[in-house]
């Protein structure tokens, strides 16, 4: 009785708003981390405070005002909806005349070429429009590669020192794709406006009446190569398009749109094997040992990875043996390994397993192993406090100890077609450290969880952050 109560109540987990992984506490950047009130009235408070020199979670009482420095918030940890690697795509832009808007979702922190000059002016990393001469402002329209819940924007205008934009401020609404009028392509754009038929195709979206998640805002310089002002958002709606506005005019180098996937699991076909961990789709990074080199949310991104920098790869152990020696399965006999927890998109039953090492083809895990659990909104957040520290019964074998080769992609039958047991959770440890591109995770969503999302969630689910592990 007590594990179907379990599993009821993990329907509603699902459907309630995600919450934030975890930051490495030595993530500290300069920014404005601004917290503006809509239509007139008083800001309200920010995004959970950063971790404490100790690892302990942030708390909402730490959360910075209006440009105070800070670290950079829990929300920058989530995926970037909007870049380009993820499919994001800018559908217009009243004008690019210095440097067109499509640089404003490059996957890569923006660069200045000091010296270079294009036959239009200076050479910039960012959006930058003309200097307004006729009434109006200057805005632009990205439809998210990544549709879901938004937590919080980057505006950043790092190296625009002399050329931001004064103010900003962020429209959203969520679209259905078959109604979406036909915008023309843009092609190359530096050094044009749009132009009438431009106009009159991006008028049918009616971008004017969208949803206000930013309103209009000053922006704050900061360092020349490193200037952000964050914006937490608080709305649980999905979300598909951004607008952006700048006022009047000027430019900006990237626009990142933080959040997590949403997807309409009713509308999945339950005959096919879906990717329940997919960042896309909601999966999630709650829990990670090392991320020296990447996060390992990278590993459940879209698509393919494009080079190393787009997987999870770890630092190298300190702690192995002097001169490695395998087993009489070819495993290395290592103390030490990394591991990377993720919550599922949806409950459900995993059935096969994609561990792919492309790109990685001299730093490799030797092995690796996968694990299940099924865990409820409180006992996340207590392993997170924890540092994911779970009893040994509570994980169940997805995959056992298995040798991984260099730059391979690897396909497993899980063993929960035997078990065929629910989870909610995975971790992916791997043996002694490395790297892995890819984690697929098909299986089918558990149909008790599939019950219909109220209007207004009867509480907030919200995980910690704040925690590294020292293995």
């Amino acid at each position: 009785m007590k594990r179907g109560l379990a599993l009821i109540g993990l329907a509603f987990l699902w459907l309630l708003p995600v919450g934030h992984p975890q930051q490495m506490a030595e993530d500290a950047c300069s920014l404005h981390i601004l917290v503006p009130g809509l239509k007139g009235e008083k800001g309200d408070s920010g995004d959970m405070g950063p971790p404490g020199p100790n690892g302990e979670p942030g708390s909402m009482a730490d959360s910075p005002r209006e440009g105070r420095l800070a670290r950079c918030p829990d929300f920058t940890q989530l995926a970037d909806m909007a870049s380009e690697s993820v499919g994001g795509k800018v559908l217009f832009a009243t004008d690019d005349f210095f440097a067109p808007a499509e640089n404003l979702i490059k996957s890569d922190s923006p660069s200045f070429r000091e010296h270079e000059y294009t036959e239009f002016g200076k050479w910039m990393d960012g959006w930058e429009t003309r200097r307004k001469r006729i009434p109006g402002h200057d805005w632009c329209v990205i439809k998210l590669g990544i549709q879901g819940i938004i937590r919080g924007f980057d505006v950043d205008i790092s190296y625009f020192m002399g050329d931001y934009a004064p103010r900003m401020s962020i429209q959203a609404a969520n679209l259905e794709e078959d109604k979406q009028p036909a915008i023309p392509q843009r092609g190359v754009r530096t050094g044009a406006a749009a132009t009438p038929e431009e106009f009159e195709a991006v008028a049918q979206l009616k971008s004017d009446d969208w949803n206000y998640l930013v309103p209009m805002t000053e922006l704050k310089p900061g360092k020349p190569a490193s200037s952000h002002n964050y914006f937490p958002v608080n709305s649980q709606q999905r979300w598909s398009h951004v607008r952006l506005n700048i006022f009047p005019d000027g430019g900006i180098a990237r626009l990142r749109v933080y959040g997590i996937g949403q997807k309409d699991w009713t509308a999945t076909d339950s005959k096919e094997p879906f990717d329940l961990v997919a960042i896309a789709h909601g999966g999630a990074c709650v829990g990670y040992s090392n991320a020296h080199f990447g996060h390992p949310n990278n590993m459940i991104g879209v698509g393919k990875a494009k080079s190393m920098a787009d997987g999870w790869e770890t630092a190298r152990r300190l702690d192995r043996p002097p001169v490695l020696e395998n087993d009489e399965n070819g495993i290395l006999l290592v103390p030490g390994c990394e591991w990377a927890v993720f919550r599922l998109a949806h409950p459900g039953v995993i059935t096969q397993i994609e561990i792919d090492t492309t790109h990685f083809k001299g730093n490799s895990p030797d092995s690796c192993k996968l694990e299940g659990c099924i865990l409820t909104t409180q006992e996340e957040e207590d392993m997170i406090k924890q540092k994911w520290e779970l009893p040994g019964q509570k994980w169940k074998p997805l995959l056992p100890v298995t040798k991984l080769s260099a730059n391979k992609s690897h396909l497993f039958d899980s063993l929960t077609l035997e078990l065929q047991d629910v989870i909610t959770h995975t971790r992916l440890t791997i043996s002694p450290d490395g790297g892995v591109s890819r984690l697929r995770l098909k299986g089918f969503p558990s149909s008790i969880c599939l019950l219909r999302p109220r209007e207004k969630p009867m509480m907030r689910f919200s995980v910690k952050a704040g925690f590294r592990a020292n293995l």
